[in-house]
């Protein structure tokens, strides 16, 4: 086995370990899925001028529902799992390495998450709750890699996707993905695509992104009374 294809089987078993409560019982935490949805929803407020962008508002959307949404993502893990012995086979080493990186980064994000839930007070969240909870729980060597990786991805998803071989190819697996159950995946991996197609340079947007969380990143470790900019009070 290549060591890309060890990587991309050693993610998939982390991210099914980290999201099963029996292998990780924070998960069973009644304030994961509120702390997802509050997450999601600061994200879209922080975000909204990318939303709200001509050209930047379907990889905005993506960004927001698909890779950072509060629904559970444990179908795509099972989905990719059972795919991954024909991606291995079709797919250059570069997409496949891009593969990695986005597991790698959505195992520091259910990572992160459950390391915060557990010092979240009871009942609904707000920014102060949160940033405590941040602080109680942050290692910002995961933390910077996060944001790393959210640039990082972005890029390799822009360089993939002006790709003709990489498109047609999902193309034609649209009606097979469907016949053999992974017509969730194949959806998901289609928006992606004509997201990120559709927008074309990413430079901007993903600086946006990357900026704005590594800012935000900093005045919650430092203990800003209005980490996110939403111009609260002290």
């Amino acid at each position: 086995m290549t060591e890309i294809a060890d990587r991309l089987h050693g993610l998939l078993r982390e991210l099914h370990r980290a999201r099963h409560p029996e292998h990780e019982p924070r998960n069973r935490a009644p304030q994961l899925p509120r702390l997802r949805r509050w997450q999601s929803e600061r994200l879209a407020r922080s975000f909204g001028g990318l939303r709200q962008h001509p050209r930047y508002a379907r990889a905005a959307e993506f960004f927001l529902s698909d890779l950072y949404g509060a629904e559970d993502a444990s179908w795509r893990d099972r989905d990719l799992a059972r795919v991954l012995p024909t991606m291995l086979r079709w797919l250059p080493n570069g997409v496949l390495a891009s593969l990695a990186d986005a597991l790698e980064l959505d195992l520091i994000s259910v990572r992160c998450d459950l390391d915060l839930v557990g010092h979240l007070p009871r009942g609904e969240i707000d920014v102060d709750a949160y940033a405590r909870a941040y602080r109680a729980s942050a290692d910002a060597i995961q933390r910077q890699r996060q944001i790393a990786l959210i640039g990082s991805v972005g890029r390799e998803l822009e360089l993939i996707v002006r790709k003709p071989f990489i498109l047609g190819v999902l193309k034609l697996a649209r009606g097979p993905a469907r016949g053999a159950g992974f017509g969730e995946l194949q959806t998901f991996l289609e928006r992606g695509f004509t997201a990120f197609r559709t927008m074309g340079p990413a430079q901007e947007f993903l600086g946006t992104i990357t900026a704005g969380e590594t800012r935000a990143m900093q005045r919650l470790l430092q203990a800003h009374p209005d980490p996110f900019g939403f111009e609260l009070k002290a």
